[in-house]
């Protein structure tokens, strides 16, 4: 089969996240049908987590040829690039203030940018509530998307922006990914100013990171007078059930962190004791170094679905960079196939680089000389 013009092309993206629907957006502003797959039953089936830092030279620039730079900045918290470095005992040891004109990276919450996407697609572009299985039918197409719900779709190119545990990435690569021997366990407090005014006054506007060397303690302002605090640690993925406790267990796994963090002073242990409802466990895995695949004319990969990595704020940054250039390719481009090699010669390149630099790097988040590392703590998910 001779590969579509793209413009003719049925182009499927499985996943809602930021990737797949800055994709989305750019091939509409470009005259391109596409149909958004995912998993979830509504865009508020699940909370989306927490903020994130877009750059000027990658998140930013994605939006920018969206056309929804603008809106992202009637949203963003440029005040959120404070960051604060402390010690165990809370004790400043290294401040970051941002320059009032400072918009390099400024934070949004990532439910709020996920809606600002939503809202700018034409109606019915995401089908809610399709869970993909598996993908069959010859490279070069075209392709059938097998649902969980039964339902198979044709299709002329699958765009795999799926995250961690993408079920597009098995059709042009078996890699996946790996535990980094790194755990993240989230916990909410909500009304800060409030009902947590201390943990307010410690963290400030943006973010505040601590650790010892073995442990470490990572707090970050959201919008909406929320606080998220990730405890990281150095533990076995399944720690929790070799605990012998469960995720549900809070009480059982604060008493478990607490004994971890005793030589801490009683202020930051209020991260681990004051937190509004339950933990939420986050392993931390990463994608092999490098990740390539050979060229396949029916389908792509971007985002953590192509070059799942440490989360040190370029999960979303690169996913949209990705997103906005391979739709750029598919706009200029003769034929689909065409489109995907020029997208990939300059993506595998660039996430191989960004790769090799973060490997290991997940270690950093618990040593004491970490200044500053980006809000994407949630792109896994």
């Amino acid at each position: 089969m001779n590969s579509p013009e793209p413009a003719r092309a049925r182009i499927s993206i499985i996943g809602a996240g930021p990737g797949g629907l800055t994709c989305a957006r750019i091939l509409q502003q470009r005259g391109m049908a596409v149909t958004v797959y995912d998993r979830d039953r509504g865009p508020a089936a699940r909370n989306q987590g927490g903020t994130l830092d877009l750059h000027a030279d990658n998140g930013q620039l994605a939006l920018r040829e969206a056309g929804l730079l603008d809106e992202f900045f009637e949203l963003a918290r440029p005040e959120g690039q404070e960051m604060r470095q402390l010690d165990p005992t809370g004790t400043i040891t290294s401040h970051q203030v941002p320059a009032t004109d400072e918009l390099f990276k400024p934070e949004i919450d990532r439910g709020q940018l996920r809606d600002l996407l939503l809202d700018s697609l034409q109606p019915g572009t995401v089908h809610w509530g399709r869970a993909l299985d598996t993908i069959s039918g010859p490279d070069d197409g075209p392709r059938h998307l097998h649902f969980t719900d039964g339902t198979t779709i044709r299709t002329d190119l699958v765009i795999g922006a799926d995250g961690a545990s993408s079920r597009v990435r098995p059709a042009v690569s078996p890699a996946v990914p790996e535990y980094t021997g790194v755990s993240f366990l989230e916990a909410w407090f909500s009304d800060v100013e409030n009902r947590h005014p201390d943990l307010a006054e410690l963290v400030g506007q943006g973010s505040a990171h601590a650790a010892d060397g073995e442990r470490a303690l990572f707090a970050q302002r959201n919008s909406g007078n929320h606080i998220r605090v990730y405890i990281i640690r150095r533990v076995p993925a399944d720690w929790i059930s070799m605990s012998g406790l469960t995720d549900e267990d809070t009480d059982g796994i604060r008493a478990l962190l607490l004994d971890e963090f005793a030589g801490w002073s009683p202020r930051m242990r209020r991260m681990i004791t004051e937190n509004d409802g339950p933990y939420v466990n986050r392993p931390i895995f990463a994608l092999p170094v490098p990740h390539t695949w050979e060229h396949n004319p029916t389908v792509t990969l971007l985002g953590d679905a192509a070059h799942l990595m440490p989360p040190l704020g370029v999960g979303v940054n690169l996913a949209m960079l990705d997103a906005a250039e391979l739709a750029l390719a598919l706009a200029d481009a003769a034929t689909v196939a065409d489109a995907i090699r020029t997208y990939e010669k300059t993506m595998l390149p660039r996430s191989t680089e960004t790769a090799k630099a973060l490997e290991g790097a997940a270690e950093h988040l618990l040593s004491t000389d970490v200044h500053d590392f980006g809000g994407d703590h949630d792109a896994q998910h």
